[in-house]
């Protein structure tokens, strides 16, 4: 698995450098290039043996771009969205990596599952939920995949910060004394904030550990 990982962004390179190339020519090739020529795509980020394209970047942003604008939300600028959404595709490439080590995977059956509930939770079959996602420049097998990826990290998470956390009856106690809560509210909220705190240490954690070459910062 590491050395397909290790081709794929040796090819990239490659792509990458191409148009560096290209500008070491004299004026007069470029000058005959047809107009309209499409850009090869970039690296943005490497992150340990993977890397992060220029194309996946533009295609979250325009993705946020477009749940910012029907939540009626202020959208930053173009600067500060793109640093922060490629932040966290950096911190899920990581994950992502993590998890194929750990041998963590995602089977139809339940991947299929969630993107139905997906669906019926904003009102809509399957085929109603793919012709919404068409309609807003998305297709379902890209928001399959998504879905993927989230489930792999979920699964990470559970196993790396969720096993972390323990819970007293003590801590129980005190929380529904000061907050008037149920047992049982008491624990999930102590648990959530618990892991809320665990899982900023580990991200934290396993971003220190990792090579990352942000790009974006160069330009």
């Amino acid at each position: 698995m590491r050395s397909r990982h290790i081709a794929t962004l040796a090819v990239v390179l490659c792509l990458a450098v191409l148009p560096l190339a290209g500008q070491a020519q004299e004026d007069g090739y470029a000058d005959s290039q047809p107009q309209g020529r499409q850009t090869l795509d970039r690296i943005v980020a490497v992150v340990n043996d993977g890397a992060i394209m220029h194309s996946e970047l533009e295609a979250r942003v325009a993705q946020t771009r477009s749940q910012i604008a029907r939540q009626q939300q202020e959208v930053p600028s173009d600067r500060v969205l793109r640093e922060q959404i490629l932040d966290r595709m950096i911190v899920e490439e990581i994950q992502l990596q993590l998890a194929r080590e750990a041998n963590l995977s995602v089977d139809d059956t339940e991947l299929n599952g969630q993107v139905r509930s997906i669906a019926e939770n904003n009102g809509m079959t399957l085929d109603q939920f793919a012709d919404a996602l068409e309609a807003d420049g998305l297709s379902l097998s890209v928001v399959r995949d998504q879905v993927r990826r989230e489930l792999m990290m979920r699964q990470l998470q559970q196993r790396q910060v969720a096993s972390r956390v323990n819970i007293s009856e003590r801590e129980v106690d005190r929380f529904v004394e000061q907050e008037g809560a149920t047992r049982e509210q008491a624990r999930q909220a102590l648990f959530q904030r618990k892991v809320n705190a665990e899982m900023e240490e580990w991200i934290q954690e396993i971003r220190s550990r990792a090579f990352v070459d942000n790009r974006l910062a160069d330009r």
